[in-house]
C-alpha cells in the first residue's frame, strides 16, 4: 500500500502543526499539569496542544485524501516580517517593558501587508497595544512592566 499526497498544502502544514505541537510537549515536560478543578501551569498549554494536535491530525489527513493545488511560491516576505517580531518581542520584553515591545512587534508585522498603511498601521498597533495592558496588566494583574530597565522603568 502506498501514500499519495493529493494536497501537498494541507499535507505539509498538518505536519507542521504536528512538529510544533511536539516542541510544545518537550517544553510541557517540567510543567505540573494538576487537574480541571485545580489547574496546574500546565494545564491549558496542554489543552491547547491537545487541540493543536488534533487540528494538524485532521489537516495533515485531508492532504492524503482530498485533492488539492501543489505548493506554489512561499512568500518569505512576510513569513520574516511576522516571525522575527514575534522573536524581538521574547527578547526585548523585559527589557523595554510590555509597551514598547509590543509596540515594536506589531508595527513591524503590519509591513508584512501587500497594501501597508500607514493609517491602519498605526492605529492597529494603538489598539492592541491598549487592549493587551488593559488586559493582562490591568484586569488580569501580570506581573509585566510597562516601561522595562532599559528604557528607564522598573
Amino acid at each position: 500500500m502506498s501514500i499519495s499526497i493529493k494536497s501537498p498544502k494541507d499535507f505539509w502544514c498538518g505536519l507542521l502543526l504536528l512538529a510544533i505541537t511536539a516542541i510544545f510537549a518537550v517544553g510541557l515536560i517540567g510543567l505540573p499539569i494538576g487537574t480541571a478543578f485545580r489547574m496546574g501551569p500546565g494545564y491549558f498549554p496542554m489543552v491547547l496542544m491537545i487541540l493543536l494536535a488534533f487540528l494538524g491530525a485532521a489537516i495533515l489527513i485531508n492532504g492524503l485524501r482530498v485533492e488539492g493545488p501543489p505548493i506554489g511560491v512561499i512568500p518569505l516576505r512576510p513569513l520574516f516580517l511576522i516571525a522575527l517580531p514575534i522573536v524581538f518581542f521574547g527578547l526585548t520584553l523585559r527589557g523595554l517593558g510590555v509597551v514598547l515591545s509590543l509596540t515594536i512587534t506589531v508595527l513591524a508585522t503590519t509591513f508584512a501587508a501587500r497594501d501597508w498603511n500607514p493609517v491602519v498601521a498605526l492605529s492597529t498597533t494603538l489598539a492592541l497595544v491598549a487592549g493587551c495592558v488593559a488586559i493582562f496588566v490591568y484586569g488580569l494583574g501580570l506581573p509585566l512592566s510597562l516601561f522595562g530597565p532599559w528604557v528607564g522603568g522598573y
